[in-house]
């Protein structure tokens, strides 16, 4: 049964009370109308536990934010929500349009910094998150006794000669949770065998991030990408208030997986009005078998990214050089899913942290 405003209602009882559901959960599909975000189709979810998030589905169907009980769980960018027309591939042009937010998907064929590979100059974290999503389900339904919010779509990557991948996606919730569902699949519907790199870009900010906040996760080994992340890389996990002229650090994580392969991470401020608040990832090590933290402490760009992917970012060509670039055959289908929730107490941190311990 849904449980919300702390008492479970069945599906005829929760009738009895409201006229319509969306008077406690629901979506709501619209189009942005202002700046450079406009003409962007848009899905706003709300579950009635106090989160609630938004699609854009112009934008691969990624995460532009998320609140629980008015709290935003991510960080947002100065851009702002860009339409995809406005997409500049070469080299950092890509973050011009970043907004950042709780989810943005890099890829499909490349992943990180500018480059040049095989003769083809590849820009910063790929096409992915500029494609409009098509054949868009938007649903709202009873399934027993628990009822599920949901939109699917599908991204088409592709070009003459070259590949021609499909991306999947459905992401959905349920009435009284505090989390969401990830479910990606990309297959390869092209007749040439093509490079995958896929990195989940979860992008978290103030108020999980304030202060002494602080990372759990289960680490086996930690590496700094370059020299700047090698100062200090014993706190990779610590974090300050806004630093003026911060410069950003990078660390790859070999995570560990508990026995069925789940990997568990979170961002969580411990003291946040005296209550607890964070932020988590679950995720399959399988699927997504490397892991980035970006930290970046940077006044106005305050945020800690908590990164699960296929592949490092330090580009394709380094990717191919060093034998560990990933690819999909032609007809092949890679499945990837992601949970992504709201730590809202200390004892839920304290759970959370036992479960890794586990």
């Amino acid at each position: 049964m849904a449980k919300v405003f702390g008492k479970e209602f069945s599906k005829r009882d929760l009738g009895r009370f409201v006229g319509s559901l969306s008077q406690v959960a629901g979506t709501k599909l619209y189009e942005l109308l202002e700046g450079k975000g406009r003409g962007i189709r848009a899905v706003d979810f709300w579950t009635g536990s106090g989160f609630q998030f938004t699609l854009l589905l112009d934008r691969a169907m990624d995460i532009s934010q998320a609140f629980y009980r008015g709290r935003s769980l991510c960080w947002r960018s100065s851009t702002g929500d860009v339409h995809p027309h406005f997409f500049e591939p070469e080299g950092f042009g890509w973050l011009r349009d970043f907004f950042g937010g709780l989810l943005t998907t890099c890829g499909l064929t490349y992943v990180g910094s500018p480059c040049e590979d095989e003769g083809e100059k590849l820009g910063l974290h790929g096409r992915i998150s500029h494609i409009p999503a098509e054949k868009v389900k938007i649903n709202e339904e009873w399934e027993g006794e628990e009822y599920i919010l949901s939109a699917e779509g599908w991204m088409r990557q592709t070009t003459v000669f070259g590949e021609n991948l499909l991306l999947k996606r459905k992401i959905s919730t349920k009435m009284g949770e505090s989390r969401l569902w990830i479910y990606d699949t990309v297959e390869n519907e092209g007749y040439r065998e093509s490079p995958l790199m896929i990195l989940y870009h979860i992008n978290i900010g103030f108020p999980a991030l304030w202060g002494e906040s602080r990372l759990i996760l289960p680490t086996l080994e930690v590496k700094p990408r370059d020299e700047e992340a090698a100062e200090g890389k014993e706190e990779y996990y610590k974090f300050t208030d806004p630093i003026p002229n911060f410069k950003e650090k990078v660390y790859y994580h070999e995570m560990r997986g508990d026995a069925s392969g789940i990997v568990r991470c979170a961002l969580v401020n411990d003291n946040l009005e005296e209550e607890g608040f964070g932020v988590y990832i679950n995720y399959k090590k399988e699927e997504l078998p490397r892991f980035m933290e970006w930290k970046m402490m940077g006044e106005g760009d305050y945020v800690v990214g908590m990164e699960p992917a296929n592949c490092l970012v330090e580009g394709r060509a380094k990717e191919r050089e060093e034998g560990t670039l990933q690819f999909i055959q032609p007809g092949q289908v890679k499945k990837f899913e992601l949970e992504i929730g709201v730590l809202s107490s200390r004892k839920e941190i304290e759970d959370f942290e036992k479960l890794i311990e586990k």
